[in-house]
């Protein structure tokens, strides 16, 4: 980078904007933690930085604790379009405290409340003690992630959670979850309502903790990629590159040409899988059966395909340090492209079906409208940011091999509706087909993985990648044996969820499923 272009990065902005007792010129260590350029800054600090971050405009992208370090450090990720910012700060161990940034950036307040939970971390200023992922199977001064505590038998049923209430007398509470029809994943959502109109809709997720990050410590690099695929089930391309990105950039490591771009190809395939089902669910919820069989048959396609060529229908287990398992010959890469064309052919027809029928626009158009404002200040992501008028995509904004060599189109609509989601998804299918033909047409010879070493004496890593719900993110520290002390992933879901509280108010009742299935938050993501 120029040294014109780097006077006007994110850090060199926030250092100049503030106190030069807040920001030494020491502080900065540009390539600790690439992509991300890092500020190193005292706790009592933290404050002022963050105020200074919305006075730049910077986007809100993750919070995490490093327990494996000594002492720990938090960790806050803050972007610019595709410039990257960590900010990083010392713990005391004796009294682990930092000030919340939720007050200025809303979307930091789950993952501060999350990290009390689990470590007992105090974000001096949060607006909202509750707990959030602990529920009840633990006291209130047990923190499984910084001291192992053996869950009771049977936990207490979680019934005494102070949701906010809303006053008034034709007021009714109207209780959903956590347990639901189907198979989905539990979270309880509960509506304050005026006959069927709703005034305010509060999530309750966390019932799903499976403890990833203490099941993390210990692993091997291996070992940790297959946690990663299992981070959110739908998501394991996303989350196991993310992963593997965090491990490769802590070692030093490169996969070969031909391993980047068969992830790409995975990455993709994961998006359209996806991108397919949620046409299928979205039709569904608002009864146009039609289109839920149609969606969902060139799903089930789609994903047996990925069961023949790569060995599993969601792609599991796939990436591995330092590349990939498996290749694809030329009878493959025909019967890739071949699937390729063929969808595009089904989804045009299909799609003009879907965007232009009188009685899926009375339920789409207009319904769970998210603001531009809304979406920006909860820090949304991917199809949900995209929807509201938020222009953000990693491979085109900070791209990552192979993606620096492909152009990569982002649909972006101002709507913020149901069917504005539902648009975004739509067009990334074409793209993504696109960008498939594209990694398929310029495939690199060459290896498929390169030897996995840890990096002598430990080390840390970031991986940023955008998955189909979004940016994903993972943090790592490698201890001197190449073991992992601390994996914290973030998925875009943490984001997301929050969008579909703002949504809603004002909408009827029935229309929560679609809304739901529009933002499709993972439960799993989420908690961890």
């Amino acid at each position: 980078m120029s040294t014109a272009m780097a006077d006007v990065t994110l850090l060199s902005r926030l250092r100049a904007a503030l106190p030069g007792s807040v920001a030494p010129p020491h502080a900065a260590h540009a390539a600790t933690l690439a992509p991300a350029r890092t500020l190193q800054l005292r706790a009592s600090d933290w404050a002022t930085a963050a105020v200074a971050l919305v006075t730049l405009g910077a986007r809100f992208s993750a919070l995490w604790i490093d327990h494996g370090a000594q002492p720990w450090q938090g960790l806050a990720l803050f972007a610019d379009g595709g410039d990257y910012l960590l900010l990083r700060a010392e713990l005391d161990s004796a009294n682990p405290a930092l000030p919340s940034l939720t007050p200025h950036f809303a979307g930091a307040a789950r993952g501060e409340r999350g990290w009390h939970d689990l470590l007992g971390v105090v974000f001096v200023g949060h607006p909202d003690p509750r707990r959030w992922l602990r529920h009840q199977a633990w006291g209130e001064d047990d923190y499984p992630l910084a001291a192992p505590t053996p869950a009771p038998a049977h936990t207490p049923a979680d019934t005494t959670y102070p949701f906010a209430r809303v006053a008034g007398g034709a007021v009714h509470e109207v209780a959903v979850g956590p347990i639901h029809a189907g198979i989905i994943e539990p979270g309880h959502f509960r509506f304050a309502t005026v006959g069927e109109r709703a005034l305010q809709l509060e999530l309750r997720l966390g019932y799903v903790h499976r403890g990833v990050q203490r099941i993390a410590c210990g692993r091997d690099a291996a070992g940790l990629l297959r946690l990663a695929a299992r981070v959110s089930g739908d998501s394991a391309v996303a989350h196991a590159w993310a992963a593997a990105m965090a491990l490769e950039h802590a070692a030093g490591i490169t996969p070969p040409a031909r391993a980047l771009a068969l992830r790409a190809v995975l990455a993709e395939r994961e998006r359209v899988a996806n991108h397919l089902g949620d046409a299928a669910g979205i039709a569904n919820d608002v009864g146009f059966s039609f289109a839920h069989v149609q969606f969902g048959a060139l799903r089930e396609r789609w994903q047996r395909r990925s069961a023949e060529l790569f060995g599993h229908r969601l792609l599991f287990d796939v990436l591995t340090p330092g590349g990939v398992r498996g290749d694809v010959d030329a009878s493959a890469i025909a019967s890739l492209r071949a699937d390729h064309t063929a969808l595009r052919a089904v989804l045009r027809p299909l799609i003009d079906i879907v965007l232009d029928h009188p009685s899926l626009d009375d339920r789409l158009v207009g319904t769970g409208v998210l603001d531009a404002a809304d979406a920006r200040a909860l820090g949304c992501l991917g199809y949900v940011a995209r929807a509201s008028g938020q222009d953000l995509d990693l491979r085109r904004d900070a791209p990552y091999a192979p993606y620096d060599r492909l152009s990569v189109r982002v649909p972006v609509y101002t709507q913020g509706d149901v069917v504005a989601r539902l648009r975004v998804r739509l067009d990334e299918i074409g793209i993504a087909l696109d960008l498939l033909d594209a990694l398929l047409d310029d495939l690199p010879a060459g290896a498929t993985m390169v030897a996995w070493a840890p990096p002598a004496g430990g080390g840390t890593g970031l991986g940023l990648v955008e998955g189909w719900r979004g940016e994903t993110v993972a943090y790592v520290r490698l201890d001197a044996l190449g073991r992992v002390t601390c994996y914290a992933p973030r998925d875009p879901g943490v984001l997301n969820w929050p969008a579909l509280e703002r949504l809603l108010p004002g909408n009827i009742i029935p229309d929560f499923p679609v809304c739901n299935k529009s933002i499709n938050g993972s439960y799993a993501g989420h908690d961890l």
